[in-house]
């Protein structure tokens, strides 16, 4: 069921800095940011040879992110994103198995236009985890 990892999502407080660190220190490939309403953050891609990482920093005050930045005022790592043939089947092995589905248990479009859900880190390691159709 799990597929190849899509990124790594690191929260930070301050997405235009942390946009140059990577650029201009670690010489990265850094997309245009681009803002989520939907999911409550702003966020860009750093493009690698095996994956990407996902910076991204709170949109408006009901953030997801906002109080995992509270408790880590520097920002850290947020989530780890697999990608998946089929979401709903996923999701639904997943339920079954026990996991627990974050918010509605429906998809919802990701940064990369393609459905996406989140599942709950007490069931994986304290790790919480993205699943994206591709």
């Amino acid at each position: 069921m799990i597929g190849r990892l899509n990124h790594v999502a690191i929260a930070v407080p301050d997405l235009a800095s942390a946009t140059d660190t990577y650029r201009t220190m670690l010489g990265a490939e850094v997309s245009e940011s681009q803002a989520l309403p939907e999911h409550g953050v702003t966020v860009v891609f750093i493009t690698l040879p095996n994956t990407k990482i996902e910076l991204l920093e709170p949109l408006g005050e009901g953030s997801p992110i906002a109080a995992f930045l509270e408790r880590n005022g520097a920002g850290g790592m947020h989530h780890i994103c697999y990608e998946v043939d089929d979401i709903l089947a996923a999701r639904d092995h997943l339920a079954s198995s026990g996991a627990r589905v974050l918010g509605d248990g429906e998809p919802k479009i990701g940064a990369h236009g393609k459905p996406v859900l989140f599942l709950h880190p007490k069931d994986f390691n304290g790790t919480l985890v993205e699943l994206e159709q591709v």
